[in-house]
């Protein structure tokens, strides 16, 4: 297939594009706004074509779209704490920019697959969330996701746009930027520095390996019926608490540097997506939680050259915005 994979320079858009190209040979073209998460370095040894601009961009998007066969829309600002502090960015983004993307795709003929989150959902205290769930986002990265899913699904029944939606639950895997659980406790571990855990630490979430969900997004690209909505969850939960305390043991860095901070506004307690609809197209998880999370540690410890350059840059005042202040030191 030749396809058009928008946001492919940042962590889950670039394994799909390496997962794509590795199984089945695609022509990929990266469209990117290469953002802070967006990197060109997770691109690296790969033979695509890239456009620099972002989803909002109405004449790149008609250019890149141009001969495809499908798009995949990765693009996105995914941190949920950004978006309390800086929500205009998710607007322009996931709402803006999925209808521009929209309507280049219908004016192309062309069908496009929409990558989500379980967040859209909100919290669940027990099962599972499954695919006719409502939608009762928490914070402003999962409320405009969620209204970039309903722009997705208008489209479809709206003007007959070969539409599908994929919703994946938490992914962690090599490159993913530091801002996010795991790397940036895996990082904060290898310095000695404080690993700084939200409230109790008791938090839930469903992890997916980041090779797992870019697998189920290819079998909802090739299987999904139009119109349909998919969810992709990994086959372990643990809290967040116990995930800290086993990249400190995998480390080797003292328990002492756990440090409990003021919760985050907002903070679902659990999420957990229910796989069936996305399984009975041919789909399974190869990696277990604790497989997975022994391999990404790993990686990070052999690969300093790919994080090394973030830690020393803007990424730095981020995190004393973020941490700095309820950190004693």
């Amino acid at each position: 297939m030749r396809l058009l994979v928008c946001g492919g320079a940042g962590f889950i858009g670039s394994a799909f594009v390496r997962v794509r190209l590795e199984d089945h040979g695609d022509d990929v073209v990266v469209l990117d706004k290469l953002t802070y998460a967006g990197r060109e370095e997770n691109l690296a040894g790969l033979d695509v074509g890239f456009v620099h601009a972002g989803i909002e961009d109405a004449g790149a998007v008609a250019t890149a779209i141009a001969g495809v066969d499908a798009v995949v829309n990765f693009a996105a600002e995914t941190h949920v704490d950004r978006s309390i502090s800086e929500p205009d960015a998710f607007v322009t983004t996931h709402a803006v920019g999925t209808w521009v993307l929209l309507e280049a795709a219908r004016a192309a003929g062309v069908r496009c697959l929409q990558v989500s989150t379980d967040e859209v959902y909100g919290s669940i205290e027990e099962g599972s969330f499954t695919e006719s769930s409502p939608l009762a986002p928490s914070s402003p990265y999962s409320a405009t996701k969620a209204g970039a899913d309903l722009l997705v699904s208008s489209y479809f029944h709206t003007y007959g746009l070969q539409t599908v939606i994929c919703r994946g639950s938490n992914n962690y895997g090599p490159r993913q930027y530091p801002e996010k659980l795991i790397p940036l406790m895996v990082l904060n571990a290898l310095h000695g520095d404080p690993l700084p855990v939200y409230g109790d630490g008791m938090q839930v979430r469903n992890w997916l390996y980041v090779e797992d969900f870019a697998r189920g997004i290819g079998h909802v690209l090739a299987h999904g019926a139009p119109g349909e909505a998919y969810n992709v969850g990994g086959p372990d939960e643990c809290p967040n608490l116990e995930v800290v305390r086993r990249i400190l043991e995998l480390t080797g860095a003292d328990e002492s540097l756990l440090t409990y901070v003021k919760d985050r506004p907002g903070h679902d307690r659990r999420y957990s997506l229910g796989s069936e609809k996305v399984r009975a197209l041919g789909w399974e998880p190869r990696v277990r939680f604790a497989d997975g999370l022994e391999q990404t540690v790993a990686w990070y410890q052999d690969n300093r050259a790919w994080w090394e350059p973030i830690r020393s840059g803007d990424y730095h005042a981020y995190y004393e915005r973020q941490y700095g202040s309820k950190i004693k030191r």
